[in-house]
């Protein structure tokens, strides 16, 4: 393909995004591989270039563009050669007309950006939200020691290594044979916060496709029960073949009534020694993997999952023992999604007592800590710990 031809294609691509975007659609990622799929005539290097245009685009304009179209043009503050390309030659794009404008370049609508400054997250710590993630691995207990093709960088998990983005670890022995899973070592160090241990029944009530619930079965050493819980049919059910693959034998699933959750855990209440709400939310924290997230958030979006979030900390805490533990997770930077939700959930349960673990990473933040890009060089959570009466 001509350099024309690669801007043309990701200015379709990001058309189908910025759609998706708007109507709660597909994510990018899965738009790209489709994009791809129907185009099987590009080669390696055609694919590789289109997603990197398109992605360093998503990254640049803050808003919702209007078109693929206007979010390419608004690139070409930072790289005029793209500006020779809109040439009009054979699959590449129109001549620029008189008068047409480019998105403008920002971090994020400007609403969002100020829910960031009075969480606290502004100047470099907000740049960093956009940066591009490394691969981290985490090693599978289960599985013993596994023989890697390539050496990886430990980072603050235990069990983590870490590798440049785009290792394609998906492809060795070991990610085969179960011996280790993709998982960003924040995700690995909040299912630290759990402190499952051998023995213990303990409930993942927003497991989706379980990366965490693997990473809590090897804490747990396959001993005990582990509840993998969720409302999403399809994303629970990826789950099974990834347990089979790491050898996690404990795990049973459940499926859950969206808003009735607890018609299907009556038979746990009072059962659990650990619960871990790793809630919907706002996903400010993977913007360094997922953009586009940006444009998908309102603040009507954002009421609605911290509604989510504070009705399923209530309802996880009828699950626990007493002197239960409940580890509450937001993949969020926001202090509506983090110490004010901690806040308010000890405010409506006095009895409870928030509780500080040893951790390898992460700043207080309120009844809880947080782990931020910028800091912590992993993705963005607010992890709180709260202990039953």
């Amino acid at each position: 393909m001509t350099p024309q031809a690669r801007v043309q294609a990701a200015i379709e691509v990001l058309d189908a995004v910025i759609a998706a975007a708007r109507g709660q659609g597909a994510g990018a990622d899965k738009i790209v591989a489709d994009f791809f799929r129907a185009r099987r005539y590009m080669g390696s290097g055609d694919r590789r270039a289109v997603r990197e245009l398109t992605y360093r685009v998503i990254r640049h304009c803050g808003e919702v563009p209007a078109s693929g179209r206007s979010a390419m043009l608004g690139l070409i503050g930072e790289d005029e050669g793209i500006f020779h390309l809109f040439d009009g030659s054979p699959h590449g794009p129109a001549p620029i007309v008189s008068g047409e404008i480019g998105a403008a370049p920002s971090l994020a609508p400007v609403w969002l950006l100020s829910e960031l400054a009075a969480s606290g997250i502004a100047g470099d710590d907000a740049k960093a939200l956009l940066e591009r993630a490394p691969l981290d691995i985490r090693i599978n207990a289960l599985k013993g020691e596994p023989e890697l093709p390539l050496a990886g960088e430990p980072t603050q998990a235990p069990a983590a290594l870490r590798y440049p983005h785009g290792t394609p670890v998906e492809q060795w022995d070991a990610f085969r044979a179960g011996q280790i899973e993709v998982q960003d070592s924040g995700s690995q160090i909040t299912c630290l916060a759990v402190a499952a241990a051998p023995g213990e029944t303990v409930i993942d009530l927003c497991a989706g496709a379980g990366g965490k619930t693997l990473a809590l079965a090897a804490a747990m050493d396959n001993r005990g029960r582990l509840v993998a819980c969720d409302v999403d049919r399809a994303r629970l059910s990826r789950l099974e073949p990834r347990a089979q693959r790491a050898g996690a034998t404990i795990i049973e699933t459940r499926l859950l009534g969206p808003g009735q959750e607890h018609h299907s855990l009556g038979d746990l209440t009072g059962q659990a020694d650990a619960v871990l709400v790793d809630a919907p939310c706002s996903g400010t924290g993977t913007w360094r993997r997922n953009p586009e997230a940006r444009w998908r958030l309102n603040a009507k979006e954002l009421a609605r999952v911290t509604a989510i979030q504070a009705r399923l900390l209530d309802l996880a805490a009828t699950l626990l023992r007493p002197g239960g533990r409940l580890v509450f997770v937001t993949c969020s930077l926001l202090d509506s999604e983090g110490a004010d939700q901690a806040a308010a959930f000890l405010a409506r349960h006095p009895d409870w007592r928030a509780t500080t673990s040893a951790l390898p990473a992460g700043t207080a933040r309120g009844a809880g800590f947080r782990l931020e890009p910028a800091r912590d060089a992993t993705d963005g959570f607010f992890v709180a710990q709260f202990t039953a009466p």
